[in-house]
């Protein structure tokens, strides 16, 4: 029986900030742009308050995902929606700053914000997958994938198609395995780069 999953609510918010920076803690990106915190403790808890503000900014759009014990999240943009109104956006540096220990992070996180956005395809209208991450306590139980394909047969049901990108190498079959192709690899900054992969309705041909 897959996990149980919900559209996830302002109260799942710090549960939330807590699975994806677990998940994300040595994801390429951001790896590199929390490296200049002074511990491990700090980036974690850096982490938690930008992504728990992205998420949190998400909410609005209705499309944020969740397993039912937050194990799992997937954080979606729905088409036509921007990841975050204008008065989030210009509160989001002031909170990056506030929220590392360092102006070097600060700037590293912005930067990787901003290299992300500039790639993004602008068209055909898609449902954009954020983020989406699983606790580590909680890996490989089919938390992610069941929540995942979930989600893919709502955007299916809606006749749209779903983009996503990756810096992992690994996820890219994964990804696949639910109907995304890839598109291109794309530079980002620092020598990093990204996979940009898209769906269409229904899923990519095999």
């Amino acid at each position: 029986m897959s996990p149980p999953r919900r559209v996830a609510e302002q109260a799942d918010l710090e549960a939330i900030a807590e699975t994806l920076a677990r998940a994300f803690e040595r994801y390429p990106v951001w790896q590199w742009a929390f490296e200049p915190e002074p511990d491990r403790a700090s980036r974690l808890a850096g982490m938690r308050a930008v992504f728990g503000f992205c998420a949190g900014a998400a909410l609005a759009c209705g499309w944020v995902r969740v397993s039912d014990g937050v194990e799992a999240v997937a954080l979606w943009i729905p088409p036509g929606e921007a990841e975050m109104s204008p008065a989030d956006a210009e509160r989001f540096p002031a909170l990056v700053r506030a929220s590392v220990g360092t102006e070097q992070t600060a700037d590293r996180i912005l930067a990787a914000m901003e290299a992300f956005e500039r790639t993004q395809p602008t068209g055909p209208p898609h449902y954009f997958l954020d983020m989406l991450g699983t606790h580590p306590d909680h890996a490989g139980h089919g938390y992610g994938r069941a929540l995942l394909g979930a989600n893919l047969e709502e955007i299916d049901a809606a006749g749209a198609p779903a983009f996503l990108e990756t810096s992992s190498p690994a996820n890219i079959p994964r990804y696949e395995r639910l109907g995304f192709r890839v598109e291109r690899e794309v530079d980002l900054l620092a020598g990093l780069s990204t996979t940009q992969m898209w769906r269409p309705p229904g899923g990519a041909p095999t």
